[in-house]
């Protein structure tokens, strides 16, 4: 009997997680395909990134609004597409977006040093 009741409040807690972390991680199939269009990156690159499949990430960017998956599989997404300079933005109901920040400054080509000797 014990076990029966633990196993119902775990299962119950793993979905009181679930809906948590949805709400303040809810993040659109579009936003991830344009994150990830913002990134140059396949959906193999960003699989690997988040490791997680890439079947499941093409599952995921299908879906127009929130897609429906393991809560822990959208965090991991996101946080793999936020390190790479990412930032989410609005909501699924009101303006969702995504906006990229370079973190780095770009690199010179190789031609530019030698522009510059020539001056």
């Amino acid at each position: 009997m014990r076990i029966s009741i633990a196993k119902k409040v775990s299962s119950l807690l793993y979905d009181a997680i679930n809906i948590i972390i949805k709400l303040y991680f809810m993040i659109t199939g579009t936003q991830i395909r344009a994150a990830r269009a913002l990134l140059r990156w396949s959906a193999r690159d960003l699989a690997e990134h988040a490791d997680i499949g890439m079947a499941t990430v093409q599952r995921l960017e299908i879906k127009d609004g929130v897609p429906a998956g393991r809560a822990h599989t959208l965090v991991k997404l996101q946080q793999a597409m936020e390190s790479a300079g990412v930032e989410f933005i609005g909501s699924p109901d009101d303006g969702p977006g995504v906006r990229l920040y370079l973190r780095t400054k770009p690199k010179r080509s190789a031609i530019e040093p030698a522009l510059t000797r020539r001056k």
